[in-house]
């Protein structure tokens, strides 16, 4: 049984539909990949899964409860949280105020000292920068800051939109390889990256999105030898 399923959702801004009928299950424990080109509908899709927008038809489920009408807070204080897009920091806050903000639900207030240590582990460079302000961070050491963050709500499903986006391919790294720790762990994950090679590589299972719908799914070894994704999204 899926910990986190959206069934036949369908969404968008405005009079403009973005989503068709879109249906992902995320399994226990596992790390699962929305891959897809630009516009195909993986912002939205983990978007309307966190409540910033309302479904027009479907339902998001988690943890065999139907969470489609619950707010952004209230999914949050459930465990599930997004890493958004564009890392949305507070940039004159210093990097463990921003820690801190990042454990505001209720039920993650009780493990900042065990969630704090966790993360100055995996990315010894916020520690390093505890005190330095946000916005005066590198945009890869921001980016660790946002996944960071997201650890710190104590989150039972963690998304992450388009992790890699922009950054030196050496960060690129130390950022999937947290990942696979997070996995390690048994954190159950979704992740939204546009470097589909990559998101193959440390998923277990991926979705391939395509105009709103799901066009493909499957273990991640297996799509990653599909010639239709070697050809569309590798290059090969």
């Amino acid at each position: 049984m899926a910990l986190l399923e959206i069934r036949d959702i369908t969404s968008g801004y405005g009079e403009v539909q973005i989503l068709w009928g879109t249906s992902i299950a995320l399994e226990d424990g596992k790390l699962t990949s929305l891959v897809g080109a630009n516009g195909a509908g993986k912002t939205t899709t983990m978007r309307t899964v966190m409540g910033q927008i309302k479904p027009w038809a479907g339902s998001v489920w988690f943890d065999g409860q139907d969470i489609s009408s619950l707010s952004a807070h209230a999914k949050a204080e459930m465990g599930v949280v997004l890493v958004p897009e564009g890392r949305q920091l507070f940039t004159d806050m210093s990097v463990e105020e921003n820690l801190e903000m990042g454990a505001s639900p209720k039920r993650a207030r009780s493990h900042i000292p065990k969630n704090l240590e966790l993360v100055y582990e995996m990315f010894p460079r916020l520690k390093e920068r505890r005190a330095q302000k946000a916005g005066t961070m590198s945009g890869g050491e921001q980016q660790m800051l946002a996944v960071a963050r997201g650890i710190m709500a104590n989150p039972i499903v963690l998304m992450i939109d388009e992790l890699s986006l922009g950054l030196a391919p050496v960060l690129v790294l130390d950022l999937f390889q947290s990942l696979k720790l997070l996995k390690d762990q048994g954190l159950t994950m979704m992740l939204v990256e546009q470097n589909v090679q990559m998101a193959l590589a440390v998923s277990d299972y991926a979705f391939v999105l395509a105009h709103g719908k799901v066009e493909l799914e499957g273990p991640s070894r297996e799509l990653a030898k599909n010639e239709h994704v070697r050809s569309a999204y590798l290059g090969l």
